[in-house]
């Protein structure tokens, strides 16, 4: 079958519902566990006597994933560019959604000792291994089926399970909140985690409807699949994995900021409620679902560097606002100042890195070059994120101030290595 008439057969519904659903469920299951870590995982997993140091341990537990994550992308993208994407991506659901069931089983530090810990990091190490493998077959599963014209929404859709995943966690954990404290930490938390066995089951059923993506089909019809995609890449494509990992920097730290540690910040800093500081994340998770097609929509039109320089420059500019208005004391303040960060400034960033990313990898190691970029970029800004900006806070004397100025150097890495995109894309299509 011609290029072409497999383009006007392309069932573009069910794979923007596969790529969607499996990236909201893979995320839903990440985000769970960060939201639960600043909440209830320093008390009953990492106790200390001294709140700050608990608080960390617990972050310190949610940023070792991104470290394990490039492992999983180098593992899984290896298998999707030599195999398949579809075959890539139940592996890396089934991964995830089973440790998350069972980090809802795990008995508490109360209950076991140090073996309660060391049995969360090592399923926590379990979601970072199907996490890191997850993306890049997301996306390419979009990206592949996409028309040429439409890549840049097409390629923003997996990038919406970010914001869906997030939301789902915040709302699960926020129903949890109508219990008393007391329930909630015994056993209230738990619920979402064992009940993500079912959106499992639900993502793995969609995924099971689709084939693998036209160009992937094509490029094994021809042999031109690679035998060892990462040697290929960091031999080839170098210049583009750095691109890809300066383009994250700035997608990922913000983003962590504006909607992990700002829990713990406006709770354990300012003395909002859990529920207040939950609802804003909600609020700003709602905006940025809306706002990330639009945005990726608008890169058809206008560029994807273009719109996510753009986005980059507007969240350098709003790093001392954002604290700014947080400190201001009320609910609205910091509903305000979610909505404007991660639901305004951050889509244009985040709907258009995926396809921009794909952009300047070939279809033979485009799994591997994007997911490398991608992970190595996550490990680098966003895992380090809450916990640098709890050291921070702790180490001056909880002031803002070098956050923001961490938020700016985020902003300014992106900057340049995004500038670059273009001639690289060149270069590499010459």
């Amino acid at each position: 079958m011609s290029v072409a008439n497999s383009a006007r057969k392309r069932p573009h519904g069910k794979v923007i519902a596969a790529s969607l659903t499996g990236s909201s469920i893979e995320w839903f299951d990440f985000f769970l566990y960060s939201t639960a870590a600043g909440l209830v995982f320093d008390e009953l997993f990492f106790p200390s006597s001294d709140p700050v140091v608990s608080l960390m341990l617990s972050y310190l537990s949610f940023s070792l994933t991104f470290f394990i994550r490039p492992l999983g992308g180098f593992i899984f993208s290896h298998i999707g560019d030599r195999i398949g994407r579809k075959k890539t991506l139940v592996i890396t659901l089934s991964l995830m959604g089973g440790s998350t069931v069972l980090i809802g089983l795990l008995p508490t530090y109360a209950q076991i000792g140090v073996w309660a810990p060391i049995l969360l990091i090592i399923l926590r190490l379990v979601q970072g291994l199907g996490i890191g493998g997850e993306w890049g077959g997301a996306l390419l599963l979009a990206y592949e089926y996409a028309p040429k014209n439409r890549r840049g929404l097409f390629g923003s859709v997996p990038q919406m399970g970010i914001t869906i995943g997030m939301l789902l966690a915040s709302l699960a954990l926020t129903v949890m909140q109508l219990l008393s404290e007391e329930q909630f930490t015994s056993w209230g938390w738990r619920i979402p985690f064992i009940a993500s066995f079912l959106l499992v089951l639900l993502g793995l059923w969609i995924r099971s409807g689709i084939d693998e993506t036209p160009a992937f089909r094509q490029a094994k019809a021809e042999g031109n699949v690679a035998k060892m995609p990462i040697a290929e890449t960091l031999r080839h494509h170098w210049r583009s994995v750095l691109i890809a990992i300066g383009a994250k920097v700035v997608e990922t730290a913000p983003f962590y900021i504006f909607g992990t540690f700002v829990v713990s910040y406006a709770t354990g800093t300012l003395g909002f409620a859990n529920a207040t500081a939950l609802n804003a994340v909600t609020v700003g998770a709602i905006v940025a679902t809306v706002m990330i097609p639009l945005m990726g929509r608008l890169s058809d039109t206008f560029g994807r560097q273009r719109v996510y320089l753009g986005g980059a420059v507007l969240l350098a500019l709003f790093a001392a606002p954002y604290f700014m208005l947080i400190d201001l004391g009320g609910a609205w303040a910091l509903v305000l100042a979610t909505v404007i960060g991660l639901g305004i400034f951050w889509p244009p960033v985040t709907a258009t890195i995926g396809t921009l990313s794909s952009e300047i990898f070939s279809t033979r190691v485009r799994y591997t070059g994007v997911t490398l970029g991608y992970q190595v970029g996550a490990a680098l800004a966003g895992g380090t994120a809450p916990l640098l900006a709890t050291w921070l806070l702790g180490r001056y004397d909880n002031s803002w101030a070098p956050i923001a100025i961490y938020l700016v150097f985020t902003a300014i890495i992106s900057i340049v290595a995004v500038s670059m995109a273009r001639r690289v894309t060149v270069a590499e299509e010459d």
